[in-house]
C-alpha cells in the first residue's frame, strides 16, 4: 500500500471538503438571517405542520450539504491521488503517516455519521410532516364554515398541533404519529396508547399537560371556564376501543367523529369565540413565530 499517496490525497481532499462544509454553512446561516422574515408575514397564518415542514427545510438543507461534501471529499481524494499528492508526505516516518491516516479515518467516521443520523431525522421528520398535514387538512374539510382550525398553537407546555374553535365547542386535536402497517390498531387505556405492534405503552402525560394549560389560557382570557375536549389522532391505525371518557381517539378516516363529541355546555357565546379566534389568529401569525424565535 502506498501510505505516502494515500495520505497525502486524504489529507487533500479533507482539508477541502472542510473548508466546503464550513462555507456551505455559513452561506446558509446567512441567508437564513437575512431573509428570515417571510414577506406578508401579519397575514400568513401557520399551515399544518408548520414546525414540521420548517425543520424538515433545514434538515433537507443540512442533508445537501453533506452529501454534497461526500461529493467533493470523493472527487478530490481521486484527482489528488491521480496527480501525485504523495510529495507532501515524502520524507515522514511510517508512523507518522499511519498516525495521520488514523486522524483522517475518525474524522471521515464522524462525517458519515453526522450524514446518516441527519438522513434518519429528515425521514421521521417528513413522517411527522405528513401525519399532521393528513390531520390538518382532514380538520379543515370537516369543519368548513362550522369552526375555525389553527395549526401549531404555542402554549406554556408545549405545541397544541391543532385547535378547532367553533360555537359548538372547543378542541385540541395531538398527532402521535407512528409507522403502521395494514391492520394495525391502537387502543387508549388511561392514561396510555397501546399499539399491537409494540408491548410498550406511549403515555400521554404531555399531551393531557397542553390540553390543561390551554384551558388555563383560554380562561384567563375569557374570565370564565371553558371545556377544551382533547382529541388523539393516531394516521394509519385502527381505533379498536375507547376507554377514557376525557379524550376521543380517532384516526385520519374517522376524525369526523369529534363534531358530535359534545354536549350542551360545550356551546360557546359569540363573543367568546370572537375573542378566541383574534387571540390564537395573532399567536399563530408568522411574525409572531418570527419573535419567539
Amino acid at each position: 500500500m502506498d501510505i505516502e499517496a494515500i495520505s497525502g490525497a486524504a489529507t487533500v481532499a479533507l482539508g477541502s471538503t472542510i473548508l466546503f462544509l464550513l462555507v456551505a454553512k455559513f452561506w446558509y446561516v446567512l441567508s437564513r438571517t437575512v431573509s428570515s422574515a417571510p414577506n406578508f408575514a401579519d397575514s400568513i397564518m401557520h399551515e399544518a405542520a408548520q414546525r414540521f415542514r420548517d425543520e424538515l427545510d433545514r434538515l433537507s438543507t443540512s442533508q445537501s450539504i453533506y452529501l454534497g461534501g461526500a461529493l467533493v471529499f470523493a472527487m478530490l481524494f481521486t484527482a489528488a491521488y491521480v496527480l501525485q499528492a504523495r510529495e507532501l508526505f515524502v520524507g515522514y516516518p511510517d508512523w507518522q503517516l499511519y498516525l495521520q491516516l488514523g486522524f483522517l479515518l475518525l474524522a471521515v467516521v464522524f462525517a458519515l455519521y453526522q450524514m446518516a443520523r441527519t438522513i434518519l431525522a429528515r425521514r421521521q421528520m417528513k413522517f411527522l410532516r405528513d401525519a399532521n398535514i393528513a390531520i390538518g387538512h382532514q380538520l379543515q374539510h370537516i369543519s368548513s364554515g362550522m369552526a375555525r382550525v389553527f395549526h401549531d398553537v404555542e402554549t406554556s407546555a408545549g405545541v397544541v398541533d391543532h385547535v378547532v374553535v367553533g360555537q359548538a365547542g372547543l378542541y385540541a386535536v395531538n398527532v402521535v404519529a407512528k409507522r403502521s402497517r395494514r391492520g394495525n390498531s391502537v387502543r387508549l387505556d388511561g392514561n396510555t396508547l397501546q399499539f399491537s405492534t409494540s408491548k410498550t405503552e406511549h403515555p400521554i402525560v404531555d399531551i393531557i399537560a397542553r390540553v390543561k394549560r390551554l384551558e388555563k389560557e383560554f380562561h384567563k382570557l375569557l374570565g370564565h371556564s371553558v371545556r377544551v375536549r382533547s382529541v388523539i389522532a393516531v394516521p394509519g391505525w385502527e381505533v379498536v376501543e375507547q376507554a377514557h371518557e376525557l379524550h376521543l381517539l380517532v384516526n385520519e378516516r374517522n376524525i369526523a367523529m369529534l363534531m358530535g363529541w359534545r354536549d350542551n355546555t360545550d356551546n360557546l357565546m359569540n363573543e367568546d369565540v370572537d375573542a378566541l379566534k383574534n387571540t390564537l389568529t395573532s399567536r399563530c401569525l408568522l411574525s409572531a413565530a418570527a419573535v419567539a424565535s
